[in-house]
């Protein structure tokens, strides 16, 4: 690119990450003005950069300073209604360059002085005369760019006014593609949007740049698969009489009928030669580890083993108890008093003593332990199984495609793949994040789950409701249960734990003062535990046996808690400044509590005004126990590279104009294609240009795993 533009603008454009053309190219205006439709001023905030365009109303020379020796030109604009003042130091000749009735667009960063909003020492550009750039007029639209001071919009205008004409195209869209929805070519697409001649062309140019995203995107997962059909799996058929038969025998309650069938979709998955590639996603307490657990059962009595991949030590510590208290005897194969059909269900973790570890590296390897739960440390290459069969990874968002990929590529024949969810997806963010996957969903809760009433707690407003809440957790303890307080941070200076959904919110407290605060107030003389993410995993291990064996009546954590546990006699959530959580984080912190015989409660309490948006927030997760419906306001209320996550940063970076919440019919019509063209292809060979473009995507998501590793 500088060959075309000249070392300076490119070492400009180079500080907006524009490094080549197609980067330029692809660096789409973010909004037009028509010619005589001027900027709404009123609408500017300060410390803004903005390019305006507006008429200038005067323009008046003022001498300050010793002996008035100094001059400051003011130069007021208007948009028919507000007004914007320009101010130059030491620049007297403005005044007359800028006379009344003079239209131009001017850029700057928006100040204030004397309670005037005004731009400093802008830069300017006529929109008439022989500075104009050339064929504005004509075409009587303005396109505005994301800019900065270094290089603004007028500039970065000119410099596409110059690689245009020279630019040598990429076109992703194969012909057939572009013309059954009747999009324009790349380059008349760029022409369209960088330089239209009416409205009606740059929302055409959007709407196939857009699609253009979408179709890429969905073109990777639809190679992916496309190669999984090529890859070769053991079949992993239910057997009659084995553990699995033995485990639903002795299971003290009635699968749902959604559980029964995600359960029969697995189980044909599994049969099959070639590698199941499922995502189970389902609501709070919904019953998927049951359904996990049948599914590695039968590969377990196919002789192989499976795997359980948690993000976390305690998730994977609480997987290892959860399982191994569901199998009973069936998890204790080769042991005394265990089952004779048994196995056995090992933990693998990176902090465990190194008794445990090689305990269960050497049942890991011989295939004595049919089950391995455990954390990245499983994905070490010590780590050394006898027969993977299935690789199931909870909390998949956690989780990268490549993370997965480095177990599943140690072996020829590829095991069976399922990842799991307890974050509910709206359709658009599953088809984007996880487009390489079917999907199950399991929606309904199983019989005997209770309902989880949750209540926003206005501390500031009714400090006597915040009292009562403390007395309701002094209630269910005295009841025999016991109840969960969760803070966002742990001490000062710490910034580990919720979304921050609102940081510009009042400070918080700290879960080491609240603890005990609570300790030597509201909840004196009840026994109080204390979890975060900085203890020793043995310390963390500990507090959690002991809430769950009922040792501990009130635990102040983290969102340490927030996915995973499963205590099924607490019964009540406090969240201290709730307003600190996204949507689907209360969801998921809520869904803790209800999970016996007894009712849940959850309490979110919030210094939050009433009618703020933080608590219009807080009073959507009190209305509704949907986390569908949850999800997807969630996905609406956060910005677009929040949704993706960092997993997804590859992806997130190659999307410009493409909405993965909003732009649900483009993405599913991309889809459609994508897979459509890709069975015909697989290869790409009739589309080298498409090829090169699903080439960039995937090396940047490879370079992103590599930087977080």
């Amino acid at each position: 690119m500088r060959s075309v533009v000249g070392d300076a603008t490119a070492k400009k454009l180079a500080t907006l990450g524009l490094e080549t053309i197609d980067d330029l190219l692809r660096h789409y205006p973010r909004r037009y003005v028509s010619l005589g439709e001027m900027t709404d001023l009123a609408s500017l905030q300060v410390g803004q950069y903005a390019t305006v365009m507006a008429r200038v109303v005067e323009a008046v020379n003022k001498r300050f300073g010793p002996g008035g020796r100094k001059t400051r030109t003011e130069v007021t604009l208007t948009d028919g209604n507000a007004r914007l003042t320009l101010t130059f130091f030491s620049q007297p000749w403005r005044q007359a360059q800028l006379t009344p009735g003079t239209v131009g667009l001017f850029a700057g960063e928006v100040g204030q002085f004397n309670g005037r909003l005004q731009l400093t020492h802008p830069l300017y550009e006529p929109l008439e005369g022989p500075d104009a750039l050339e064929g504005r007029i004509a075409r009587g639209i303005i396109p505005i760019y994301r800019a900065s001071a270094k290089i603004p919009s007028l500039a970065i205008e000119r410099s596409v006014e110059t690689v245009l004409p020279v630019a040598d195209v990429e076109d992703p869209l194969p012909q057939d593609v572009r013309a059954d929805r009747g999009l324009p070519s790349a380059d008349v697409a760029f022409e369209m949007i960088h330089r239209p001649r009416s409205d009606q062309q740059w929302r055409t140019a959007r709407d196939r740049f857009r699609f253009e995203e979408a179709f890429v995107l969905q073109t990777v997962f639809a190679q992916r698969r496309h190669a999984a059909l090529g890859q070769t799996a053991v079949p992993r058929r239910r057997r009659s009489g084995g553990l699995r038969d033995a485990f639903e025998q002795q299971l003290p309650f009635t699968l749902t009928d959604g559980q029964r069938a995600v359960v029969a979709e697995i189980e044909a998955d599994l049969a099959r030669e070639h590698p199941m590639h499922r995502l189970l996603q389902g609501e709070v307490g919904s019953g998927k580890t049951v359904v996990a657990l049948l599914a590695m059962l039968q590969v377990v009595d196919d002789g192989a083993q499976a795997v359980l991949l948690a993000p976390t030590e305690v998730l994977a510590a609480q997987h290892h108890r959860g399982i191994t208290a569901m199998l009973g005897a069936l998890a204790e194969g080769g042991m005394l008093g265990g089952a004779a059909e048994g196995t056995r269900v090992r933990l693998l973790t990176g902090s465990m003593g190194a008794k445990a570890r090689k305990e269960a590296l050497l049942d890991a390897a011989s295939g004595a332990a049919g089950i391995v739960v455990g954390t990245h440390a499983v994905l070490q290459e010590t780590v050394q199984l006898a027969e993977l069969g299935l690789l199931v990874v909870d909390e998949q968002h956690r989780f990268g495609v490549e993370q997965r990929a480095v177990l599943v590529d140690r072996y020829d024949t590829k095991p069976h793949v399922l990842v799991m969810t307890a974050t509910p997806i709206p359709r658009t963010i599953a088809m984007t994040v996880f487009g390489d996957l079917e999907t199950s969903t399991l929606s309904e809760l199983p019989g005997g789950r209770q309902p989880i009433q949750t209540t926003v707690v206005p501390a500031a407003e009714r400090p006597d409701w915040l009292a009562r809440a403390w007395d309701r957790v002094r209630e269910e303890v005295a009841d025999g249960r016991q109840a969960y307080v969760v803070v966002s941070r742990i001490g000062d200076g710490d910034k580990e734990a919720g979304e921050r959904a609102d940081p510009e919110g009042p400070p918080t407290r700290s879960l080491v003062d609240l603890h005990e605060e609570l300790a030597a107030g509201p909840l004196a003389g009840l026994r109080l535990g204390m979890l975060h993410g900085r203890q020793h995993p043995d310390e963390k291990d500990a507090t959690m046996t002991a809430f769950a064996r009922g040792e501990i009546d009130v635990l102040v954590a983290t969102t340490v808690v927030e996915v995973g546990v499963d205590v099924p006699n607490a019964t009540v959530m406090v969240v201290v400044d709730a307003e600190r959580f996204g949507v689907s984080q209360l969801h998921q912190l809520r869904g803790r509590v209800g999970r016996g015989g007894h009712a849940g409660l959850c309490l979110l309490v919030t210094s939050a005004e009433d009618g703020s948006p933080s608590r219009e927030r807080l009073d959507a997760v009190a209305s509704t126990s949907d986390g569908f419906a949850l999800s997807r306001l969630d996905a609406e209320q956060r910005r677009e590279g929040d949704v993706l996550g960092a997993a997804q940063s590859g992806v997130r970076s190659s999307l410009r104009l493409l909405s993965v919440v909003k732009d649900e019919q483009v993405i599913a019509d991309a889809r459609e294609a994508a897979t459509a063209f890709v069975e015909a292809d697989p290869e790409l060979t009739t589309a080298p240009d498409l090829r090169a473009a699903v080439e960039r995507l995937e090396q940047s998501q490879q370079a992103d795993y590599l930087e977080r590793t």
